[in-house]
C-alpha cells in the first residue's frame, strides 16, 4: 500500500498550465513574495551603487567610461528581472519536466570550458567569451541545475505518494548526477563554485528527509577528498597561495595576503557611518584589487560603514528567512528541495563572500549575491528568485 505524506500531490488540482490555479481574486501579484522580491531589487541596487563607487576612476577597466560598470550592472538586473519573470510565469513543475534538457544543457557549457572557446579570467579558467565585452560562466546555472535534477529524483515517489522519503537507490542516482558536473567544473578548476556545490547537495539531502548517514558519509568523504586533492596537487599554485595566506595573514603581506589584508583595512576605516559614498581613501586610492566583484563588500565597509554592511546581511536575511517561510509552506517535497538548494547557496556564497573579506574564510573568487558585478552570477539569483516566487505563487489555494 503507498505510504501516505504531507507531500502527495493528490492535494493539488489538475494543472491546465502554468498560472492554471490563479484566479482574478487571487492573482499572482497577491501571491508573490513581496519581501523578497524588495530585498533582491534593494541589494542589485546598492550593489549598482558600491560596483560604480569602485570603477568610476579605474579608467584601466572602465575604457574612460566612470558609468561603464554602473550601466552594465543595471543591465543585468533588468535582465536578471525578465528572466525572473520568465521562471514565474512558466512554473516550476513545468521546470520540471524539461530538468533532462536544462542538465544536458548545463554539462555542454561547462564541457565547452574546457575546449579552445573557454577562457581564464582571474586565474580560473571557467569563462566562455561570447563576445562584445560579455562572457559566460556556465558554472553558476550548474548550481540551479543540481538543484533542480536532485529535487526531481528525490521527489517524485514521496511526491506521489509511494514512497515517505527518498530510498537509497534514488539517492544515489541524485548524488551520481551532481557529481559529474561538480567533476567537470572541478578540473577547470573553479574550486569556490564546487565549494557551493557541495553545501546545495548537503541542502537538498537534508531537505529530501533522506537518511542521515548519506549526509554524515558525505561530510567525511568530502574530508577525505579534500586531503587527496591537496596531496595530488589538483589545485593550481594561486589556490594552494590563497590558502596559506588564510592560515597565515602575514605570510606574504605584499603578494598573496594583499588582497585580503587591504580588504580588513578598508572595513575597518569605515567605522559605524563610513567615509560617504565615493570618498573612500581605499577604494578611490585603488588599493582593494577586484573591489566590483569578489570584494565589493570592503566598499560598503568603508563607505557606507558598519550600518550600510549591516543593510546588506539584513536585506540577505529576509531573501532567507522568507525562503525558509516558502518552503515550510509549500506541500510538494520537490518545492521544498528546491528552495532548501537556493537557501544552502546563497547563504554558504554570501557567508564565504564577506567572510573573505574579514579574513575569516579563505579567499575562494565567489560573488555576493546580487551586489557583486558579474551577469552570469546576476542572471543565476534572479532565476533562483523566480523558482521561489513560483513555488510560492503555484501552492494550493487550500494552503
Amino acid at each position: 500500500m503507498p505510504t501516505a505524506n504531507k507531500f502527495s500531490v493528490s492535494r493539488y488540482a489538475p494543472e491546465r498550465g502554468p498560472m492554471a490555479r490563479l484566479t482574478a481574486r487571487d492573482s499572482v501579484l497577491r501571491r508573490l513574495d513581496w519581501p523578497i522580491l524588495f530585498s533582491s531589487l534593494a541589494l542589485s541596487f546598492l550593489g549598482a551603487l558600491l560596483v560604480w563607487s569602485a570603477t568610476r576612476n579605474r579608467t584601466s577597466l572602465n575604457q574612460g567610461d566612470p558609468y561603464y560598470f554602473l550601466a552594465r550592472h543595471a543591465l543585468n538586473t533588468g535582465i536578471g528581472l525578465v528572466l525572473m519573470i520568465g521562471t514565474v510565469w512558466l512554473g516550476h513543475r513545468t521546470l520540471r519536466g524539461a530538468v533532462p534538457v536544462l542538465y544536458g544543457l548545463s554539462l555542454v557549457l561547462i564541457l565547452a570550458v574546457l575546449t579552445p572557446l573557454g577562457a581564464t579570467i582571474n586565474g580560473a579558467h571557467a569563462w566562455i567569451v561570447i563576445g562584445g565585452g560579455f562572457s559566460l560562466q556556465p558554472s553558476e546555472f550548474v548550481k540551479i541545475t543540481i538543484i533542480l535534477v536532485m529535487a526531481m529524483l528525490l521527489a517524485t515517489r514521496v511526491d506521489a505518494g509511494d514512497l515517505a522519503h527518498p530510498d537509497h537507490r534514488t539517492v544515489v542516482k541524485a548524488l551520481c548526477l551532481a557529481a559529474a558536473p561538480m567533476g567537470i567544473v572541478m578540473l577547470m578548476p573553479d574550486l569556490g563554485s564546487v565549494m557551493v556545490m557541495v553545501v546545495i547537495v548537503l541542502g537538498v539531502l537534508l531537505a529530501s528527509g533522506a537518511s542521515n548517514r548519506w549526509v554524515f558519509g558525505l561530510l567525511g568523504s568530502g574530508v577525505a577528498g579534500a586531503v587527496l586533492i591537496w596531496q595530488l596537487g589538483v589545485l593550481d599554485e594561486y589556490q594552494i597561495n590563497r590558502f596559506a595566506a588564510f592560515a597565515n595573514p602575514e605570510l606574504d603581506p605584499a603578494g598573496v595576503g594583499y588582497n585580503t589584508n587591504q580588504a580588513r583595512i578598508a572595513i575597518g576605516s569605515g567605522g559605524l557611518t563610513g567615509s560617504g559614498l565615493f570618498k573612500g581613501s581605499q577604494t578611490t586610492g585603488q588599493f582593494v584589487p577586484e573591489q566590483q566583484t569578489d570584494f565589493v563588500f570592503t566598499v560598503a565597509g568603508e563607505e557606507l560603514g558598519f550600518l550600510g554592511a549591516g543593510l546588506i546581511l539584513v536585506l540577505l536575511g529576509v531573501i532567507l528567512w522568507r525562503a525558509c517561510v516558502i518552503a515550510r509552506e509549500t506541500t510538494e517535497l520537490y518545492g521544498t528541495i528546491v528552495c532548501a538548494g537556493i537557501i544552502a547557496w546563497f547563504g554558504f556564497q554570501s557567508f564565504e563572500n564577506i567572510g573573505m573579506t574579514l579574513g575569516i574564510m579563505p579567499v575562494a573568487g565567489l560573488p555576493l549575491p546580487f551586489v557583486s558585478y558579474g551577469g552570469s552570477s546576476m542572471f543565476a539569483v534572479w532565476i533562483a528568485v523566480g523558482l521561489l516566487q513560483s513555488i510560492k505563487v503555484q501552492r494550493p489555494l487550500s494552503a
